[in-house]
């Protein structure tokens, strides 16, 4: 967990020198708006992909719930109302599947007054351009981060 903190700071760090803002204090926002810290968000779910993975599955393990596959943790890609950093734990029968997934979608629409979230694992990072979703696999679990 020190790890992830520590890279956290790293990452805004980082971006308040690549946005700089006029106060002496990091306006978070502003570097949100900016573009840095999504930047540095794909790099953040890169760097603990694995120890989380590794969490999530010894977690499951201990609860009697252990994934029957294989598994690994992608960025979750908004598509919709503003743009989120997110990652996700995806797991599936296949390896081939869990390798190619690359990130899972979310599309947010509403039904009836009610808030659904769709979480799609696709085989792109860039769901704009374009992207297949991966057949076999599934989402495990959900990683977020108070920022």
């Amino acid at each position: 967990m020190r790890r992830v903190k520590a890279f956290i700071a790293v990452v805004v760090f980082w971006a308040s020198l690549v946005c700089p803002t006029p106060a002496a204090a990091i306006d978070l926002k502003d570097i949100i708006k900016g573009g840095a810290l999504i930047i540095g968000g794909g790099a953040l779910v890169k760097a603990i992909a694995e120890p989380i993975n590794d969490f999530i599955n010894t977690v499951t393990l201990n609860r009697g719930a252990q994934f029957q596959g294989h598994t690994k943790v992608v960025p979750i890609v908004s598509m919709g109302d503003g743009t989120r950093i997110g990652a996700a734990q995806v797991g599936g029968t296949s390896l081939q599947s869990v390798e190619d997934t690359q990130a899972v979608a979310q599309l947010e629409v509403s039904f009836q007054g009610i808030r659904v979230r769709v979480l799609i694992p696709i085989d792109s990072l860039n769901p704009i351009q374009q992207f297949r979703r991966v057949q076999g696999v599934g989402v495990t679990a959900i990683i977020d981060v108070r920022i």
